[in-house]
C-alpha cells in the first residue's frame, strides 16, 4: 500500500494506510497466509477499481486482482507469505522483503500502466 498507493490513488486517506498494516508478515505476522506486499496491492485495485454499494459490477476490479497475482506468482513462485519468507531467509536469499515489496510495487506498476484504469 505504502509502495504504489500514494502514486495510484490521488487521495490516499491514513486510515486506508492504517488498514492495510495488519497485512504485513501474512496478516498479524503470522507468516501464514498471503503475502502482505500481494495484499497491499490488492487493496491499491480496490481504491481504484472497488464497488462502493453491493450493486455495483466487482467484475472490473476482480479481473485486475486475478492478473496481478497470476504475475506475482509467476515472479515469487508462491503467493502465501511463509514460503516467500524462507526464500527471503535462506542463505543466499536477499535477507528482506523489501525486494518482494520491491516486485509487487514493479509488476502492479506495470499492470496499472498497461490497463489504464
Amino acid at each position: 500500500m505504502l509502495a504504489v498507493g500514494g502514486y495510484a490513488l490521488a487521495d490516499l486517506n491514513p486510515q486506508c494506510l492504517r488498514m492495510a498494516t495488519p497485512l504485513a508478515g501474512g496478516i498479524g505476522s503470522s507468516h501464514q497466509e498471503v503475502c502482505g506486499a500481494l495484499s497491499g496491492g490488492a487493496m491499491v485495485i480496490g481504491g481504484l477499481l472497488g464497488r462502493t454499494t453491493a450493486g455495483e459490477d466487482d467484475e472490473p476490479g476482480q479481473a485486475l486482482a486475478r492478473r496481478y497475482r497470476e504475475l506475482f506468482l509467476a515472479e515469487m513462485s508462491d503467493t502465501r507469505c511463509g514460503p516467500i519468507r524462507d526464500w527471503v531467509q535462506a542463505t543466499g536469499g536477499p535477507g528482506t522483503c523489501a525486494v518482494v515489496v520491491e516486485s509487487a510495487a514493479r509488476i502492479l506498476l506495470a499492470l496499472l500502466a498497461e490497463t489504464g484504469p
